[in-house]
């Protein structure tokens, strides 16, 4: 009896497993079908006029992906270079236009970064793709990994930080007359 069930289960195995593949043919046919009643092309003239009008609006920093890991157009921008910690270096560029978006130099690369609001004040830009994200307060700039979570540079310092960094300190060591 039970080699009878088993024969019996093996061969209804057999015959669904011999029709499974006109019924997945059937169906794939089908979704084919739906998908080409559904794609719809533009003409091409729209998309020749889409192409043509895309060079002439793009302002600096902007590129297609809002994470994109291309390099930025840095044209009509305004550096500046920052010195931190543990001699590392990096160089910062803004666009008067946008301040929505900025370009650093890290690793003999440059990254495109996005504002992200903060409560705080700070001026905080990220690039999730990378993992880049820029901290800027009054007194000094911190670039971090946030895929690591680890501190790339600290007390990073353009030349106007460093001359209000060093200002206190000159006029405390002054001699009081």
């Amino acid at each position: 009896m039970k080699k009878q069930l088993t024969a019996i289960a093996l061969l209804g195995a057999l015959f669904a497993a011999a029709g499974l593949p006109s019924a997945q043919a059937q169906n794939a046919q089908e979704q084919t079908a739906a998908k080409k009643k559904v794609v719809k092309k533009a003409p091409a003239k729209k998309a020749a006029a889409a192409a043509a009008a895309a060079p002439a609006a793009k302002m600096p920093f902007s590129s297609d992906a809002e994470d994109d890991d291309s390099e930025p157009e840095l044209g009509g921008t305004l550096s500046a270079d920052f010195n931190c910690e543990l001699g590392n270096k990096l160089t910062i560029w803004k666009n008067a236009a946008d301040d929505k978006h900025i370009a650093i130099r890290w690793n003999k690369r440059i990254h495109r970064l996005t504002r992200v609001e903060t409560t705080t004040g700070a001026n905080r830009f990220e690039n999730r793709k990378v993992g880049l994200v820029w901290i800027g307060i009054p007194a000094k700039g911190l670039l971090l990994d946030s895929k690591k979570g680890q501190q790339l540079a600290n007390e990073c310092k353009n030349v106007e930080q460093q001359a209000a960094a060093n200002a206190p300190a000159a006029t405390a060591a002054a001699p009081k007359s």
